[in-house]
């Protein structure tokens, strides 16, 4: 079994995108999966002057020991003015100061929604953009806009074509995080 990590980039308990996070995870086979909460994340914004004077927080370390742990990562991204939410920016700003590698080249898929037809489009862009340069495994993005239309709260299945670019992508996922056991 392989340990995946979810990481729905809001610190919002009704999430759409937490809701989509999960509906993609359940896609995987053979995988325990573990959610990080933003919530759970809660530390001062970034400052240099801030971690000069008190140092990095003990709950930096231990996310980042959550990144080294896990063999895969599912991430789905609330956009907020077009970008990271601040307190999913907040995270990466803090993590990267242990080790500018956040994530670790481990296998990993990004997704977005929005109740817009854009589908949250700018932040995974800018997600896609800066990730695809450090991890060779990032997977792929995929964008669902409207989400009540073409997923909702509760639904079981998808609208096309958005389900079948969504299980194409989690499969190229799965078999991603399972190839080292290919290779061995």
């Amino acid at each position: 079994m392989k340990n995946v990590i979810l990481i729905a980039g809001t610190n919002s308990s009704s999430s759409i995108n937490r809701q989509l996070l999960w509906y993609a995870a359940r896609k995987l086979k053979d995988v325990v999966l573990s959610e990080l909460k933003m919530d759970d994340y809660i530390f001062p914004i970034y400052g240099i002057d801030l971690e000069k004077s008190e140092g990095i927080p003990a709950l930096v370390y231990q996310f980042k020991q959550k990144i080294k742990e896990c063999d895969g990562i599912l991430v789905a991204l609330a956009e907020h003015n077009g970008a990271y939410s601040v307190a999913f920016k907040n995270v990466l700003d803090w993590v990267s100061r242990i080790e500018s590698d956040v994530w670790l080249n481990k296998p990993m898929f990004v997704m977005a929604t929005s109740p817009g037809k854009r589908g949250a489009i700018g932040v995974l862009e800018m997600f896609y953009s800066r990730y695809s340069i450090t991890n060779r495994r990032l997977v792929g993005k995929f964008s669902l806009p409207e989400f009540n239309r073409n997923l909702g709260v509760g639904s079981e299945k998808m609208v096309e074509p958005y389900e079948t670019e969504l299980s194409s992508l989690i499969s190229k996922f799965q078999s991603i995080l399972f190839e080292q056991d290919k290779i061995c």
